[in-house]
């Protein structure tokens, strides 16, 4: 057996959980829906209960804590606004509530989180209000899609594993990957793991379309017909249930690459390092001179603070870089304790000499000199010298002092130096 084939064969009875504990989990999930069904039924309320997600699909894998989605599919003629507060009135009281586009419910119990998300009840998907109207429609694609290809299960639990792995995995606005939707949709296009990765390396700046359920007749049509918007990944996945939506629209060109690159290593030299989670602080601390940057928000864990503490690295290094060579940097996002990291290995930047306007422009030359009274001229050129000498403790310092608006716009509660 070829070893990339014996490596994904080992990792699937690694990745896939027993199905004694499968049953079990299904188990659980029926008798909430039964038991969530009968309060409809009771309270007359004109709505349907379904299971979707990986359980719905027969693609869960082993992790610590299992996910469950519930979805509760409400008639038309309750108001879209009004759905998580008719859904809060049926759930127990530790139900706890998440904001999203709209918000939903989790429910712990033991290892298991139930997701009970409130969905609208549209006969297409063009009637979509939420994002979340449309599962039903994923859901019975994929499972249609799995009826005539048994196969497909294992190679989307390997895809979903993988790029989990490189930190690739969610649409979320800090990652800006693959949805799990939009890898099943891929393994579906190129029917296995392997192929998969093997395609998506060979995609270089040339933008691709995929349109497996072949609602336009040229590329051209299809960028017409899409919104400009959402045309700026690298791939345009054109959703099956769904023709005005690329269902990879938040797919950064910046994960993409990540993804290539994680992909040819992994072909290249086929581990089962690659499909292991790994500790970007471990990475980090084997170096001396990494700086660490610790920083919380009041914002919601998730999403909204995750994308909050990326805009605000994003603005962090680029601040640090007119002080500092960054080497290397990494970012994190904990939405278990809702809590970034920072990692940075910065060098001092040798001194240097900026050029101003040209000695002829007499009015620029007036200004410059104004604002810079320690400038000279070198080369036909107004120039003026910039000394870095600062530790990065004192440039840190200086930073906080001056960006405290900045901090506190940004909702961000603790900023810590390690």
């Amino acid at each position: 057996m070829h070893p990339l084939n014996q490596i994904l064969k080992q990792e699937l009875e690694l990745i896939e959980i027993p199905k004694s504990q499968s049953k079990e989990i299904k188990t659980l999930a029926k008798e909430f829906c039964n038991q969530l069904s009968t309060k409809l039924k009771s309270k007359k309320i004109n709505a349907e209960v379904f299971i979707g997600g990986s359980l719905a699909k027969s693609t869960m894998v082993k992790k610590k804590i299992q996910d469950v989605d519930i979805f509760i599919r409400f008639n038309r003629e309750y108001n879209n606004k009004k759905l998580p507060t008719i859904l809060n009135s049926l759930l127990p009281k530790k139900a706890k509530k998440v904001h999203g586009s709209r918000d939903y419910f989790q429910i712990t119990q033991d290892n298991l989180i139930l997701e009970i998300i409130p969905v609208m009840k549209i006969r297409k998907p063009t009637e979509a209000i939420n994002i979340t109207d449309l599962s039903y429609f994923h859901v019975n694609y994929l499972l249609k899609k799995i009826r005539t290809n048994k196969n497909l299960t294992n190679e989307i639990m390997l895809a979903k594993t993988f790029a989990h792995a490189c930190d690739c995995y969610g649409a979320e606005s800090y990652i800006n990957g693959f949805s799990g939707y939009a890898l099943e949709l891929l393994i579906c296009h190129y029917k296995t793991f392997s192929k998969f990765l093997k395609e998506i390396i060979k995609i270089d700046n040339n933008q691709i379309i995929i349109d497996d359920a072949k609602f336009y007749k040229t590329k051209k049509i299809a960028l017409e017909s899409l919104n400009k918007s959402k045309l700026q990944s690298p791939i345009i996945l054109i959703d099956p249930t769904f023709k005005e939506r690329n269902a990879l629209a938040g797919l950064s060109k910046e994960t993409f690459i990540k993804f290539q690159k994680y992909s040819e290593q992994f072909l290249n030299k086929p581990s089962h390092e690659f499909f292991k989670t790994h500790n970007i602080s471990e990475e980090f601390l084997t170096i001396p001179e990494t700086q660490i940057i610790e920083v919380t928000t009041s914002k919601q864990a998730g999403d909204i603070a995750g994308t909050k503490s990326k805009k605000f690295f994003k603005y962090f290094s680029k601040e640090i870089s007119k002080e500092f060579n960054i080497n290397k940097t990494g970012f994190n996002y904990d939405d278990e304790i809702n809590l970034a990291k920072f990692y940075f290995v910065i060098e001092n930047k040798k001194d240097e000499i900026i050029k101003g306007p040209p000695i002829n422009n007499k009015e620029s030359i007036k200004k410059f000199k104004k604002v810079h009274k320690d400038s000279f001229t070198q080369k036909g050129f107004a120039c003026i010298k910039i000394k870095h000498t600062s530790t990065f403790k004192e440039w840190f310092k200086t930073f906080t002092t001056k960006n405290k608006k900045i901090i506190q716009s940004m909702s961000i509660t603790k900023l810590n130096h390690i």
